[in-house]
């Protein structure tokens, strides 16, 4: 995914068409010199639809396209007749997006599967023609409803990306590098803090056959969850996946307590996160002997009441090693 082309964040304004008012109308022919009312109902305002379509990844469509603006319905006409409808607009969205209201920045609305259809903004109605009101003390109603307006409403469109596992880790904790050593995604890879902007997918193959598809959420820091960096702009990409990779290096001053901030960010943001599976990657190996990765793994195995259970598996993208046991592991627990 390149940067330039990746958006997952579009603000929209949607104007919906006003409603086609009611006819007032008198039915004549050459036979009946003062009919009844015939006066048609008018159309209504067209809507602004969103529509799921799993061939798209990223809102860039959007991202020019500030106004989208539906049509007005038409009037009513004489014998009942009711008005056209308002041409309603269809937007293709990716799986995965959700509408927030751009004043209270409540979510309303979330695409969850191809060919899914929500109106996010709903056209006027039409107004009812003049046969409505006919009454027995009024046969001759001489008023229609006039149509009801359109609406004009900013909305906020964002996608939550959509795989099996996400890559959850401060900046530098080595994510681009692992997603480039088991898949054939090519992220930036640098060795400075957020190289990583925009999320990256990859399909990672599994002893043969078999697959399951990995992202590379951006780095995460402290107070991510109260908008510190970027952090609510990549924390929302994490709901959808399946399984939480966390990655902390080798070097890390104290690999569990840089866990638990991670963890604690994610509960912040969304409790239900930790509903998720998680596994424990320590990663940059390579920069450690067998001596002092036996610590490592002493310390932590010291530590396990604070990891509750949570699988921990040591790795190094640079060498290799490691990497298929990771993938065992990601694999059991994805398909268990």
């Amino acid at each position: 995914m390149a940067d330039s082309n990746f958006v997952d964040y579009v603000k929209i304004c949607c104007r919906t068409g006003k409603g086609g008012s009611g006819s007032v109308h008198f039915y004549r022919d050459k036979k009946v010199a003062k009919g009844g009312p015939d006066g048609g109902d008018g159309g209504r305002g067209g809507d602004i639809i969103l529509r799921g379509n799993k061939q798209l990844w990223t809102l860039i469509h959007l991202k020019y396209r500030k106004h989208i603006i539906a049509t007005a319905g038409e009037p009513g006409s004489y014998q009942n007749m009711k008005g056209a409808d308002g041409e309603d607009v269809i937007l293709d969205v990716p799986i995965g997006t959700t509408v927030r209201d751009e004043i209270t920045g409540e979510q309303e609305h979330e695409i969850t599967h191809d060919g899914q259809e929500i109106i996010i903004v709903k056209g006027g109605r039409g107004g009812l023609g003049n046969s409505h009101f006919a009454s027995p003390t009024n046969q001759s109603p001489h008023h229609a409803q006039p149509g009801e307006p359109g609406k004009e409403e900013w909305k906020i469109l964002e996608l939550k990306i959509l795989a099996d596992v996400g890559l959850v880790g401060f900046p530098n904790a080595g994510k681009s590098t692992l997603l480039s050593v088991v898949s054939a995604a090519k992220p930036e890879i640098a060795n400075y803090p957020f190289t990583t902007l925009v999320p990256n997918l990859g399909i990672v193959r599994y002893r043969g056959a078999q697959s399951f598809v990995m992202a590379d959420i951006p780095g995460i820091i402290e107070g991510a969850s109260e908008g510190k960096g970027l952090g609510l702009r990549f924390l929302r990409h994490i709901e959808r996946n399946s399984v939480l990779l966390f990655m902390v290096p080798c070097d890390a001053p104290d690999i569990v307590a840089e866990y638990q901030i991670l963890l604690k960010e994610l509960e912040k943001f969304n409790p239900t996160l930790l509903d998720k599976s998680r596994i424990l990657a320590v990663s940059k190996c390579d920069m450690a002997d067998d001596e002092l990765l036996g610590e490592l793994k002493k310390e932590l195995k010291a530590k396990s009441r604070k990891l509750k259970k949570v699988p921990v598996v040591f790795f190094s993208s640079a060498s290799g090693k490691g990497i298929p046991e990771l993938l065992d592991v990601l694999w059991k627990t994805i398909n268990g």
